[in-house]
C-alpha cells in the first residue's frame, strides 16, 4: 500500500513537472528579463538622464594646424611643448599630437557638370598627381561625383592605381552643380571613418551651387563637429565667371534682421547693420552660417569651408594650375601639425572659439576657428 501511495505521489510530481515546462526544473536562463506586455515602462530618473546628456556632448576636437616662417616655408621643428591651444580663451590639455599624416581618410569631391568642360581635361590629368602627393603612401581615398546628381564613384580603398585611374576616367555629366550635398555626403562618408584616421576632403569644382537640398551652412557645421578639413581647388570658368553678379555683396540674414552683434551701447538699426555687414571680416559670417546653418549669398563658398576647418583654398583660372594647386595641398596635409584635445563635460552650447598660439618668433599659425555646439533639439 505504501508503495502504491510512492508510485502514485512520483508520477504527480511528473506530471506537474511536464507540465510547468523546463523552467519548473532548472534555474531561468541567463539573459536579459522581458518585462510582461502590460507593464508601465521604467521611470528613468533625472539625475541619470542629465548624466547621460552630459556624456553624450563629450566631444573630441581635433585642430589641423600650419605653421609658417616669414618667408612662407612650413616648419617642420616644432614639438607638443611649443603650441598652447584654448576653447573661448580656456587653454586646453592636448591629448593627441602629431606631424604630417601616417593615417589619413580622404573623400575626393570633385564637380563632373558641364559647365566646367573647359577644363574637365586638366581636372582629370590630376590623377598622378593627387594619387601621389595627396593620397600618398598609407591613406584611403573615395571618390564622390557631382552635377544634377551625386554620385559616390569610389569607395575608399588604399589602392592608389586604382584611385588614379578613377579620376583619369571621370565622365562628364549633366548641367547641375549640387556642390552643397556632394560635400554633405563626403562627410557622411567620412563620419564613419575610425577616430584615429584624420578626415580630410579634397574639393575640385566652381563656388558655385545650384539644386543642393543641403545648405551651406550646415556643410560648415557638420565639418566642424566631425574634425573633417577641407582643401579646395576653386575653378574659375568663363561659364563660371558669367553666372557670377558682380560686385555682390554676401547677405547674412533676411531684411530687418540683426546677425552680427552691434557694438555695445549702438541701437539695432538698418543701417548700422548694414555698415557691420560690409566691414565685416569673413570670420563674422563663418560664425553666423556655422549657428545659423543657412546659405549665405555672395562669398566664395569653398574658400570660407577651407578656412572654416583649417584647409588651404586654391583658385586657379588656367589648365596648368590645376596640377600646382593639387600639389600643394599635398604638400601642406602631409606637414601639417594635429592637436587634439576633449573639452570638458559641461562645455556650454554654442559657438567656441579655437585659438593656437605657437612660442616661436616671427611664425604665423592657421587652423580652423572653432565649432559650434548646438543645443539638443526640444
Amino acid at each position: 500500500m505504501r508503495r502504491a501511495k510512492i508510485a502514485t505521489a512520483t508520477l504527480f510530481f511528473a506530471s506537474l513537472a511536464l507540465l510547468a515546462g523546463p523552467a519548473w526544473c532548472q534555474e531561468a536562463p541567463p539573459g536579459p528579463i522581458h518585462p510582461r506586455a502590460d507593464a508601465p515602462p521604467e521611470k528613468i530618473p533625472a539625475a541619470e538622464l542629465q548624466k547621460r546628456a552630459i556624456r553624450s556632448r563629450v566631444i573630441e576636437v581635433i585642430a589641423p594646424v600650419s605653421v609658417l616662417d616669414p618667408k612662407g616655408e612650413m616648419i617642420l621643428s616644432l614639438t607638443k611643448d611649443n603650441f598652447h591651444i584654448y576653447d573661448n580663451g580656456v587653454e586646453q590639455k592636448i591629448d593627441h599630437f602629431d606631424l604630417g599624416a601616417d593615417s589619413l581618410s580622404i573623400v575626393f569631391v570633385v564637380e563632373t557638370s558641364s559647365h566646367i568642360e573647359p577644363m574637365f581635361p586638366a581636372v582629370k590629368h590630376t590623377g598622378i598627381v593627387f594619387a601621389q602627393a595627396v593620397m600618398g603612401m598609407t591613406a584611403e581615398v573615395a571618390i564622390v561625383g557631382y552635377d544634377d546628381n551625386v554620385d559616390l564613384l569610389q569607395k575608399f580603398t588604399t589602392d592608389s592605381d586604382h584611385t588614379q585611374s578613377t579620376i583619369n576616367h571621370l565622365r562628364m555629366g549633366t548641367s547641375g552643380t549640387r556642390l552643397y550635398d556632394a560635400m554633405q555626403r563626403g562627410i557622411s562618408l567620412l563620419e564613419q571613418r575610425p577616430t584615429p584616421q584624420r578626415r580630410i576632403m579634397v574639393v575640385v569644382g566652381e563656388a558655385q551651387d545650384t539644386g543642393s537640398e543641403t545648405k551651406f551652412g550646415e556643410v560648415l557645421r557638420a565639418a566642424q563637429l566631425a574634425n573633417v578639413t577641407i582643401y579646395s581647388i576653386g575653378l574659375s570658368t568663363a561659364m563660371a565667371d558669367l553666372r557670377a553678379k558682380p560686385q555682390e555683396k554676401p547677405t547674412l540674414g533676411p531684411p530687418g534682421t540683426y546677425p552680427i552683434p552691434t557694438p555695445n551701447g549702438q541701437p539695432q538699426t538698418p543701417d548700422l547693420e548694414r555698415q557691420m555687414q560690409e566691414s565685416g571680416d569673413l570670420s563674422a559670417l563663418l560664425i553666423w552660417l556655422v549657428k545659423t546653418g543657412k546659405n549665405a549669398i555672395g562669398p566664395n563658398a569653398l574658400g570660407i569651408a577651407s578656412k572654416a576647418t583649417g584647409g588651404l583654398h586654391v583658385n586657379v583660372k588656367k589648365d596648368g594650375t590645376i596640377e600646382k594647386a593639387m600639389d600643394a595641398i599635398g604638400g601642406e596635409i602631409h606637414a601639417q601639425y594635429t592637436l587634439g584635445y576633449q573639452p570638458s563635460k559641461d562645455v556650454p552650447y554654442g559657438y567656441h572659439e579655437i585659438k593656437v598660439v605657437v612660442d616661436r618668433p616671427g611664425v604665423s599659425v592657421r587652423t580652423r576657428p572653432g565649432y559650434y555646439l548646438a543645443p539638443p533639439e526640444s
